[in-house]
């Protein structure tokens, strides 16, 4: 099981890196720019740290997948990874609406992003990890 958790971590680590580029980068680059008061810029943003925050959450993520759900598969992947994502998902994106001063487009897609990341995860622990 080690070896399956470590291999789940790194894909999850993987996939929510190439998908927080689209999101944050491509999709909401803009809204970033038009907000600089809120955020660090690229030259002072602490990737080692945020690096190291994917990671010990990809691993937070597979582990509760791989010790905790009985059923296991593609669909209880999915599953899980659509339920994790409501529940990050709107904390996340809605949370910070409720206190900070972010376009409302940034606090959507904040929302949807990370149901998809996480259900996105989910499909690839669902390959993974089988019962």
């Amino acid at each position: 099981m080690a070896k399956k958790l470590a291999l789940g971590t790194v894909v999850v680590f993987i996939i929510w890196f190439v998908l927080d580029y689209v999101i944050h980068g491509m999709i909401l680059g803009s809204s970033y720019a038009n907000h600089p008061e809120l955020y660090r810029t690229m030259e002072d943003m602490k990737m080692g740290l945020l690096n190291f925050v994917r990671l010990v959450s990809a691993f937070t993520f597979v582990y509760i997948y791989a010790q905790l759900l009985k059923d296991k598969g593609m669909m209880p992947g999915v599953i899980y990874g659509l339920v994790f994502g409501v529940g990050a998902g709107i904390s996340m994106g809605y949370g910070t609406y409720a206190t900070m001063p972010i376009d409302y487009y940034m606090a959507l897609v904040w929302f949807l992003g990370t149901m998809i990341e996480a259900t996105a995860a989910g499909a690839a622990l669902g390959m993974l990890i089988k019962d």
